[in-house]
């Protein structure tokens, strides 16, 4: 996608974490070298959910595949060149598993290729993390619930830890309201809101 990747990976011996740590870093400084430029590549932090069952596979496996027609970029779940979902049909490129995938729809290559393609054509109410619509609370909001607590920034920067920590730990419990937000506005470091639980 133009602002985000999709990723369906198997834990072996590294976790998620690690992997997706891995995969980011190195491409984060290829990308920064790439364009000469320097610091962060992206936005947030990575969001997971597991994947247990091989029904629930392959309707995330469409999913992803279906992403770009969905978003409006293509015309046609084959239309997209930045997924996958040629290697299926055409073959093995090494990089991507895909003989699991093929195999739970049938064990002859033919006819399992046929039926990927049918599968993955197929219209679908199917919902997984990124559809969640995403809460941002503006600095404005943010400080309007200060405001509502009788707190000024001044108070709060002023308060002993303890009490600072119970009004940082409310804030942070607020739907769409971030660590780094949170820094600007109170002008806490990051470090110390990211400890107050």
């Amino acid at each position: 996608m133009d602002n985000h990747v999709h990723l369906l990976v198997k834990e072996i011996k590294d976790t998620i974490s690690e992997a997706v740590k891995r995969i980011s870093s190195s491409y984060v400084y290829w990308y920064n070298n790439k364009y000469d430029r320097c610091g962060h590549l992206f936005q947030d932090r990575f969001k997971s959910e597991n994947v247990e069952t091989a029904g629930y596979f392959l309707r995330v496996l469409r999913y992803i595949h279906q992403n770009p027609l969905h978003a409006g970029l293509t015309k046609s779940v084959f239309a997209s060149k930045w997924t996958s979902i040629h290697e299926y049909i055409k073959g093995d490129s090494g990089v991507i598993d895909i003989l699991f995938p093929l195999q739970l729809f049938s064990t002859d290559r033919k006819e399992s290729v046929n039926k990927y393609v049918s599968f993955m054509e197929k219209q679908n109410d199917d919902h997984f993390l990124d559809d969640h619509p995403r809460i941002r609370k503006t600095d404005m909001e943010v400080k309007e619930y200060l405001s509502q607590w009788g707190i000024t920034i001044s108070m709060l920067q002023k308060l002993d830890r303890q009490d600072r920590n119970n009004i940082v730990k409310k804030l942070k419990q607020i739907d769409g309201v971030t660590v780094r937000q949170l820094s600007r506005i109170t002008g806490i470091s990051k470090s110390v809101i990211d400890r107050v639980k």
